[in-house]
């Protein structure tokens, strides 16, 4: 009996080792430039469709964009919960919003004024861009 419990220990290690070393050596998501640059364009697309009111967001395309971000994170090993960790972080969210407010103002959207929004969201629906493709013209 007490071998066959050092068997199973021994297996039980062998198993879960490379999933634990796997887990250590992947990079927060924030760093995996597929993941973040995907959802960077949907946030931007989503904030777009709420301040200017004459675009809306296609937001069905957006979340069929999210489940397939989900899924590719899933495929480079990371678990739903380490995906929901950092979509729901406060500082995540707080970082996210820092960088979305720099590209905007550095491509001329004054944060106040909703009309200056309007004119990015037109411009990015003109150039059929990845954010243009998430919004639709009223």
């Amino acid at each position: 009996m007490t071998r066959l419990k050092t068997c199973a220990l021994a297996l039980l290690v062998c198993v879960a080792a490379p999933a634990v070393l796997a887990a250590q050596s992947r990079p927060p998501l924030s760093e995996v430039a597929e993941i973040e640059d995907t959802l960077f364009v949907v946030a931007l697309a989503n904030e777009v469709g709420r301040k200017c009111e004459t675009i809306s967001g296609r937001r069905l395309k957006g979340y069929n964009m999210l489940f397939q971000l989900r899924g590719r994170a899933n495929d480079l090993g990371y678990t739903d919960a380490e995906i929901r960790a950092y979509v729901e972080s406060d500082a995540e969210k707080a970082r996210m919003r820092a960088k979305g407010e720099s590209y905007l103002k550095s491509r001329g959207v004054k944060l106040d004024t909703p009309e200056t929004f309007c004119a990015f969201g037109r411009a990015e629906i003109a150039k059929s861009s990845a954010i243009g493709a998430l919004l639709r013209a009223r």
